[in-house]
C-alpha cells in the first residue's frame, strides 16, 4: 500500500500492531489519523471526557497484559489525560497514550490549544516521545509499544503534531513497518539458589506475590510451589488472584488491616518473599513487617529492590521465570515433602489466626443496623459475586478500604481497584471497560458517593452503548475517609468540605434510560442486586451506609506520612 499521509502511515502501524480497541475523545488534532481507521477492524469507544478515555486504556492493559491504547487530542485533551497517566504508572500498567499537538510550524504563535506537551509529561511515563517526520511515525509506534512492555510495564507518551500527520514522506519507499516485540524472562540461577537455602533454613516464611507475578502469567509455577512446598502465599495489588484465595495455602491479600491472617503474617513471619511488589504505603513502607525477618525482594526492575528497607537477598528477576526456577531446584533436591511438613505448624497457626480475625468481624458482616453498615454491604457483594469469572471494579476510598476487606478474589485480572496513586473517577471507565471486552461476564462497579461524581457522565456511555453494568453506590453523604480522618485527628469534622449530602444518584441514571434502585434496608440489598442484573440495563443501586462507622483506612490516614501534625 502507498503511504500518502503521517495520518495513514499512523493508522497502518496501529493495525500492524494487532491494536483492536482505540479509547479516545474526538478532537481535530486527532482527524488524520480517525479518517484512516474508518472502515478497519479497529473499534472505538469514545468517552464523555479524556480522563475516562484514559483510565478505560488502563484497565484495557490490566485486563489484557499488552498496551491499551488511548488517544486525546491537543491541549486540554493533553491536560485531562494527565492523572490517570499517573496512575497507570504507580500501577505499571502498559499503556500506549497518543496526543496530538499543534504543527509544527505553528509553535510559540499562540494557535488554538498550543502549550509543551512533553515536558509536562515526561516525568510520569516510562518515555516519551515527539515524531516530526511522517516517514517515521510507524517506527516510533513501535518503540512506544516495545517501551510499554518491557522490564516493568508502563505508559508511555507518542505526541503526533498535526502537520507531520497530514504531511507526504518523501517518497514511497521511506515508510518502514518495524515491529519487534521483546520478552523478559531472565533469571538469576544463583540467587534462585540461595532463595532455596535460605527457605529451608526458615521456620515461618510467607510469600508475597504482586502484579509482577500477574504480567509474567506466574499463576501455575506459584500454584504448583506452594502445594509443593507448603509455604503460605499472601497476593497484594494486581497480584490478587493469581492463585484463588479459596485456595488452601492462600492466604489473601496482605495488607494488615483486612481481616484474615495477613496481621499474623507479618508480625511473626522470620522470612518474607516479596515476588514483583513493592514495599510502600501498603505495607507501611515496610514497617508492617517483623523487623528481625529475613527480606527477600525479586522484582524485574532492579530500582525496586531495597526501597524503604534493607533486603537480605536482592534478587532481579522475572517473576515466573524464578518461581520455575524454584520448583526445579525443590524437585531436584526432592525435600518438598519435608518442607511441607517443616512448615505444617506455621501453617496451622496461621489459619488459627484467620478464624479468629474473622470471627472478630463477623458482627459488622452480619449487621442489620439501619443506615447500613458499610461491611454488611460488601458481604452481601462478596455472597453474591460467587462465580470464578465475575468481575468487580472499585472506585472510592472509604468503600475500597471496605471492599477490601471483604472480596474473595477467585480469578486474577477480576478485581480492580485504584491502587497506590489513590485517584478517584475510574470507577465507572473501569466497568465499561471490563462489560466492552468480557460482555457474557458479570461487571459491578462499587464506588463511594464521591468518587461517582468525577466520572458521572460515563453512565451515558454504557447506557447508549448496550453495557449492562451494574453500579453499587455506597453513600455516606460525603468524603467519608477525609471526614473522619478529620475526626481521628483533628477531633471534629470540617463539614464545609467533606458533607456532600443525600442525592439521588439513581434517578440521574434512570434518567438516562438505566435502572434506579434505591436502598435503605440490609435486607433488601440481595434483591436489588437480583433485580439489577436480572434487568439487562446498565443500573445503578444507591445504598445508604452509616456516616459514622470509621474505617481502618481514615485510622490510618490520620496517622501516616504527611497527615501527621
Amino acid at each position: 500500500m502507498e503511504i500518502k499521509t503521517g495520518g495513514q502511515a499512523a493508522a497502518q502501524a496501529l493495525i500492524k500492531h494487532g491494536v483492536d480497541t482505540i479509547f479516545t475523545l474526538s478532537g481535530g488534532h486527532l482527524n488524520p489519523i480517525y479518517v484512516n481507521l474508518e472502515g478497519t477492524n479497529i473499534r472505538y469507544f469514545d468517552t464523555r471526557h479524556e480522563q475516562a478515555a484514559v483510565w478505560m486504556a488502563e484497565a484495557y492493559g490490566r485486563f489484557k497484559r499488552k498496551p491499551g491504547v488511548a488517544m486525546v487530542t491537543a491541549g486540554p485533551g493533553f491536560t485531562n489525560a494527565l492523572t490517570p497517566i499517573a496512575s497507570a504508572s504507580m500501577a505499571s500498567t502498559p499503556l500506549v497514550l497518543i496526543s496530538g499537538c499543534v504543527g509544527l510550524n505553528m509553535i510559540e504563535k499562540l494557535d488554538l490549544q498550543d502549550i509543551r506537551q512533553l515536558p509536562v509529561i515526561e516525568p510520569m511515563v516510562k518515555k516519551a516521545f515527539v515524531c516530526h517526520k511522517p516517514e517515521r511515525v510507524p517506527e516510533f509506534i513501535d518503540m512506544a509499544f516495545r517501551e510499554a512492555m518491557s522490564g516493568r510495564p508502563g505508559p508511555v507518551y507518542l505526541e503526533l503534531p498535526v502537520d507531520v500527520l497530514n504531511a507526504a514522506p518523501p517518497d514511497v519507499n521511506a515508510v518502514k513497518f518495524p515491529i519487534t516485540r521483546v520478552g523478559s524472562r531472565s533469571v538469576d540461577l544463583e540467587k534462585a539458589a540461595e532463595l532455596c537455602d535460605m527457605l529451608e533454613k526458615a521456620e515461618k516464611p510467607i510469600l508475597v506475590a504482586g502484579s509482577g507475578a500477574w504480567y509474567s502469567d506466574a499463576g501455575a509455577p506459584l500454584t504448583e510451589l506452594i502445594e509443593k512446598t507448603g509455604i503460605p502465599l499472601f497476593t497484594a495489588s494486581n497480584g490478587r488472584g493469581v492463585v484463588s484465595d479459596l485456595h488452601p495455602n492462600c492466604y489473601g491479600g496482605i495488607m494488615a488491616l483486612r481481616p484474615g491472617a495477613a496481621a499474623h503474617a507479618n508480625f511473626l513471619s522470620d522470612c518474607v518473599v516479596f515476588l514483583g511488589t513493592r514495599m510502600n504505603l501498603f505495607s507501611l513502607f515496610g514497617e508492617a513487617i517483623n523487623p528481625a525477618a529475613k527480606l527477600v525482594h525479586v522484582d524485574i526492575q532492579p530500582e525496586e529492590i531495597g526501597r524503604n528497607r534493607q533486603v537480605d537477598l536482592p534478587i532481579h528477576s522475572d517473576i515466573k521465570a524464578l518461581i520455575m526456577e524454584l520448583n526445579r531446584i525443590v524437585d531436584s533436591r526432592g525435600n518438598g515433602n519435608k518442607l511441607k511438613r517443616q512448615f505444617s505448624s506455621w501453617n496451622e497457626e496461621l489459619k488459627a489466626g484467620e478464624v479468629e480475625s474473622l470471627e472478630q468481624s463477623r458482627e459488622n458482616w452480619e449487621s442489620d443496623a439501619k443506615p447500613i453498615h458499610p461491611m454488611r454491604l460488601m458481604k452481601e457483594i462478596d455472597n453474591y459475586l460467587d462465580r470464578d469469572d465475575d468481575i468487580l471494579v472499585t472506585d472510592g476510598c472509604d468503600t475500597t478500604t471496605w471492599i477490601g476487606m471483604t472480596r474473595t478474589i477467585r480469578q486474577a485480572g477480576h478485581y480492580l481497584d485504584y491502587g497506590i496513586y489513590g485517584s478517584l473517577g475510574g470507577g465507572m471507565p473501569y466497568a465499561n471497560t471490563a462489560k466492552f471486552l468480557y460482555p457474557d461476564k458479570r461487571v459491578m462497579m462499587l464506588t463511594g458517593d464521591g468518587s461517582v461524581g468525577f466520572n458521572f457522565m460515563e453512565y451515558e456511555r454504557a447506557i447508549t452503548k448496550g453495557l449492562p453494568i451494574v453500579s453499587i453506590i455506597s453513600n455516606d453523604l460525603g468524603w467519608g475517609m477525609i471526614r473522619h480522618s478529620q475526626e481521628v485527628k483533628l477531633g471534629h469534622a470540617i463539614d464545609e468540605v467533606t458533607m456532600l449530602g443525600t442525592i439521588q444518584y439513581h434517578k440521574f441514571v434512570e434518567s438516562m434510560g438505566g435502572l434506579g434502585l434505591y436502598v435503605e434496608d440490609p435486607k433488601d440489598i440481595r434483591p436489588a442486586i437480583e433485580e439489577a442484573f436480572a434487568s439487562g440495563k446498565t443500573a445503578c443501586i444507591n445504598v445508604m451506609t452509616d456516616p459514622t462507622t470509621i474505617s481502618p483506612g481514615s485510622i490510618a490516614l490520620a496517622q501516616v506520612g504527611a497527615y501527621k501534625m
